[in-house]
């Protein structure tokens, strides 16, 4: 179907946030028991907070795990609505491999070394991509 390629991006970031909620879990579990942590104690004391319990590499992750949640929903949306007016393919296409490519690039640097620099050059280049597409997408509709 014409202009539905872009829908494989969407599929290949929602698919790369759930192996970071892998990654989190799979780090966060074993330091709360380490760090032996109750959990109910979290919720029944304002002042506890994991990023003050936990070590920072164990928190990078769960710090990236929301970041997946914020300007990624501009892409969903506009990816998705490229691909409804059947304006998904080519060069939008293109630029949505490269946004979900930044935003991998962008979660490993974050989950690993978590370089503030690194970080937000590959931020930058990603949300310049998410821009054009915006802006693709608002040609297309006006």
């Amino acid at each position: 179907m014409t202009g539905m390629a872009i829908l494989q991006p969407v599929v290949a970031l929602a698919a790369w946030t759930m192996v970071m909620w892998f990654w989190l879990y799979g780090t966060r579990i074993p330091a709360l028991s380490a760090a032996k942590v109750d959990p109910d104690d979290l919720v029944h004391d304002p002042t506890k907070d994991l990023d003050k319990v936990l070590p920072p590499q164990v928190m990078w992750k769960a710090h990236n795990y929301n970041h997946l949640h914020e300007a990624p929903t501009v892409f969903y949306a506009v990816a998705i609505v490229l691909a409804m007016i059947g304006q998904g393919d080519g060069i939008n296409a293109q630029a949505a491999w490269v946004y979900v490519v930044l935003r991998v690039i962008h979660s490993l640097i974050q989950a690993t070394v978590n370089r503030v620099t690194m970080r937000f050059t590959v931020f930058a280049l990603s949300s310049f991509c998410l821009m054009f597409l915006v802006a693709r997408a608002a040609m297309a509709m006006f």
